[in-house]
Parts: C-alpha cells; structure tokens; sequence
C-alpha cells in the first residue's frame, strides 16, 4: 500500500507509525483508518515492535467531521467496517506495540492510543473522551479499555464530563503507563522502543495473549494458560539464551526466537 495520511518507518527493528496530517490535528479519515490497519498488519515483517506516534502538535484529534455530517456519515457503519478493522490490527498485533503520545488526544484518538500495548505520553499531552460534547458515546473501544484501565467511576466521570486529562493524571489514574517531560519526549519512547526491538520478541507475544484473557477466564483456565503459554516460552531460542546469558552473568542477546 502506498501512505499518504501515515508515514512508516523501519530502522533499528523498530517500525515507526506516524499518524500525518498535522494540518488536521491528524484527524482520523477513512483513508488513515485505512493505511493503519494495512500498516499495523506488516509491522511484524518489518521490524520487531511498533510505535504509534503523531507529526505536528498533536497526536490525534479523532473522527474527522466536516460538512453535513448528519447526511454523510454512517456511525454504526464506519464503526463496524472501519475502526475494528483497525483496532484489531493493533490489538492482535504479535510485536509489542507502544502509543508515543506527543500531544493532545481527543474522543476516537485517545482510543486509538488505549489500543497499543503501552502509552508513553508527552508531558505536553492530554486525553480527553470529547464525544459528549457532541452528544455520542465514547468508541473506539473507549467503552471497554476505559473501565478496566482506571475504574468504572473514573471512566464514568471522564465519559460524561468531557474534561482534559492531562498526562500526570492519566498515569496516576493507570490509564497510560508514563510520562516523559516533552524536552526529552522523543528520546524516551525511542529508548523504551529499542529495549522491546531487543528483547525477547516471541515471549512478548505471549505475555500479551496471557494478561487480555485474564479478564474473561476462570482462575483454573488462566492458570491453564499459563502453563501452555509458558511450555511455549521454555522451547524458544531466547528462553535458552536468556538463562545462558544468567549464568554467565552478561547482558542476553535475544533473537526474538
């Protein structure tokens, strides 16, 4: 697919996804939705962790409205055929995924940063579920990550009063995983991109299949899980590796196998 509303980038096993529209607060269009999707899905050939990031000010301002939105836009129907698509892409994606907020996130965008692995934010950055304040529900899957992230009556809270969420309190209420001062933003994601890009990447995809299906399993099933999952780890290059790399008290040199 050639990109024109994201811009990809491979270097260092790290593949950098750049949401592109600066002049639109890189606004969500069809054809991001699009582009992401294809991007996210090719991720794993190119490099062994994904980083979601924004070029300009802002990370992303969500859904795109303009013009008679009423006449033009099918909600149900762009949810349905266009964000899960690529909200899956993301979510199943087998290489560690980190959302590098660089600033604001609004409505549909600041769940589009909830669906990577791991949100490192800007001390610039906000997020706020603005749909309200248009008279709709948070999507993107604001509706399922919000809750189990920060709380039913946090999520609550920050669903009906539409207030900014600033980066500091986003980590606070454990809706992201950290923030870096915005003069050292970039150095930061990108240190914290390199240690994923070098670790060992099999065992990564595991440790993200083991930690979402706690949430619906049984005790007795997740520890089932456990088990296959960990029967797995153990027969990888890496798990052989890293216990070597122990014993001989030197850093491991994962493979990602």
């Amino acid at each position: 697919m050639d990109y024109n509303a994201i811009t990809v980038d491979s270097r260092d096993d790290i593949v950098t996804i750049t949401l592109n529209r600066p002049d639109k607060m890189n606004a969500l269009s069809t054809q991001m939705r699009a582009e992401l999707t294809h991007a996210f899905g090719a991720a794993p050939d190119l490099g062994r962790v994904a980083v979601l990031t924004g070029a300009g000010r802002a990370f992303c301002s969500g859904q795109e409205l303009a013009g008679d939105v009423t006449a033009s836009l099918d909600l149900e129907a762009t949810l349905r055929d266009e964000y899960v698509p690529m909200l899956r892409a993301i979510i199943d994606c087998p290489i560690p995924t980190i959302a590098a907020v660089n600033g604001p996130a609004a409505g549909a965008g600041a769940n589009l940063a909830l669906a990577a692995d791991v949100v490192i934010a800007s001390s610039d950055a906000y997020f706020v579920q603005a749909f309200a304040r248009i008279g709709l529900i948070p999507d993107a899957a604001g509706t399922w990550f919000l809750p189990r992230q920060m709380g039913l009556a946090r999520a609550m809270g920050a669903s009906l009063f539409a207030d900014n969420i600033p980066a500091q309190q986003a980590v606070d209420w454990g809706m992201i995983y950290e923030m870096a001062q915005a003069a050292d933003f970039a150095d930061h994601w990108r240190k914290r991109a390199l240690q994923l890009a070098q670790g060992p990447t099999a065992t990564y995809g595991h440790i993200k299949t083991a930690l979402r299906a706690s949430f619906d399993n049984s005790l007795d099933d997740q520890l089932a899980l456990e088990a296959a999952l960990q029967g797995k780890c153990g027969r990888t290059a890496d798990f052989v590796e890293g216990v070597t790399a122990f014993l001989q008290k030197r850093t491991a040199q994962f493979t990602g196998r």
